[in-house]
């Protein structure tokens, strides 16, 4: 195994490759997390050292960002080890008893990640929901070069605009938290 390589052998039985992706899909997940609290903890204890430590890192800035974003959101002791780092960025604009509800139902239903968000989306679609949102109409005279970038960025996020928009704000209000 290197850096780009994983060689395995042409006779290894299909448990021991099942048992090594299993562990590999384990590891690469938990390093979500763990770039996300190292980066938490650059920002606090490192300040004037962060911004240039993260620029040498092979992830664009968004992605280091939202890593920090969902290590801040779930203190490592409301953290599932039975979920996926993606599970929490699903939930993470939730309520944290409303995080907890739908990480009830993903862990008793075995959901993937796209369940989980299917789910949360029909719920909020539905009438008898426990997490309608309180409705806040916003109207915005900006030019179409933010528009165009924020589309973008929602995009290259998997996100809608609006839910974009709700990160970037709870991010900002995270930030001005610390």
């Amino acid at each position: 195994m290197t850096r780009t390589t994983l060689a395995l052998p042409n006779d290894l039985p299909i448990e021991s490759w099942s048992s090594i992706g299993d562990h590999l899909l384990s590891v690469s997940d938990s390093s979500s997390w763990w770039i996300g609290d190292w980066l938490v903890f650059g920002q606090e204890q490192y300040k004037d050292r962060y911004r240039r430590a993260i620029k040498g890192t092979a992830l664009n800035y968004q992605t280091l960002r939202n890593y920090a974003w969902i290590a801040r959101r779930f203190e490592p002791a409301r953290r599932r080890a039975r979920l996926t780092f993606q599970h929490h960025v699903e939930v993470a604009a939730l309520p944290p008893h409303i995080q907890d509800h739908w990480f009830g139902l993903a862990e008793k239903f075995g959901w993937s990640k796209n369940e989980l968000r299917k789910q949360i989306r029909d719920s909020e679609s539905s009438s008898d929901t426990p997490i309608k949102p309180t409705e806040l109409r916003v109207s915005l005279r900006l030019r179409q070069e933010h528009i165009t970038r924020w589309e973008e960025a929602a995009r290259r996020n998997n996100r809608s605009l609006i839910e974009w928009i709700t990160e970037a704000l709870d991010n900002a209000t995270v930030a001005l938290d610390h």
